[in-house]
């Protein structure tokens, strides 16, 4: 599900800040080799965070109906996570890099969620609104530094990008199929044997009475 994140991410870049033949968006870490290789201008979307939105876990199961209704499999609900991506632009002169950051700022504060038309045909399965904020203080066990210190990188303005994406649980369950008819039950006296006078039916079907009736009552 990362990889469809990483493509939609670059479709909403591509529509707003950096269109086809424009250059490139990339998802390299941007350490000093690659900084070194890259010859277009670029705005490079570095996933460094991957952690569960707790706050969103849900408990129980989740019914899968068929055409009809009826329940046929369950499932467990969906786990969200929070993608978090470094968004850098990268060009021959500062100015060309800010000005290039500043398009895709504009391109990601427009929506708060990731537009239909950037989906992948996986994402849109899930039927769920993806959230995305853009350049939200991170929490405070990340550090921006400390992250171009790990890469071995000299420090550059960048945007905080935070997808947060349901992720599917498995396995689900299929489940027995649906009661349709009645079941008769034989009541007997303590420590004696089955009387057939007190035959009483109990009805399980859907819109059947809730009391009980005496076979010989009916046949009056």
């Amino acid at each position: 599900m990362i990889h469809e994140v990483d493509e939609a991410l670059r479709r909403v870049l591509r529509g707003g800040a950096l269109p086809e033949g424009a250059g490139e968006v990339a998802f390299h870490a941007p350490n000093r080799d690659w900084a070194a290789r890259r010859n277009t201008p670029t705005l490079n979307a570095y996933l460094y965070d991957i952690r569960e939105n707790v706050a969103r876990r849900e408990r129980g199961a989740i019914a899968e109906r068929d055409a009809t209704g009826v329940v046929v499999r369950r499932r467990q609900p969906p786990r969200w996570f929070r993608l978090s991506y470094l968004v850098t632009a990268w060009t021959t002169r500062p100015e060309d890099e800010h000005r290039l950051l500043s398009a895709a700022l504009g391109a990601l504060l427009a929506r708060e969620t990731l537009p239909p038309s950037a989906l992948t045909d996986a994402l849109r399965a899930l039927e769920a609104s993806i959230p995305l904020t853009v350049a939200v203080p991170p929490a405070e066990s990340r550090s921006i530094a400390d992250i171009w210190s790990a890469l071995g990188g000299e420090l550059k303005p960048s945007l905080d990008v935070v997808i947060t994406v349901p992720f599917p649980v498995t396995p689900s369950y299929e489940v027995a199929p649906p009661v349709t008819k009645g079941a008769a039950v034989r009541v007997r006296d303590a420590g004696g044997p089955p009387d057939d006078s007190r035959l009483r039916m109990l009805r399980s079907a859907p819109n059947a009475p809730s009391s009980a009736t005496d076979p010989r009552e009916e046949e009056r």
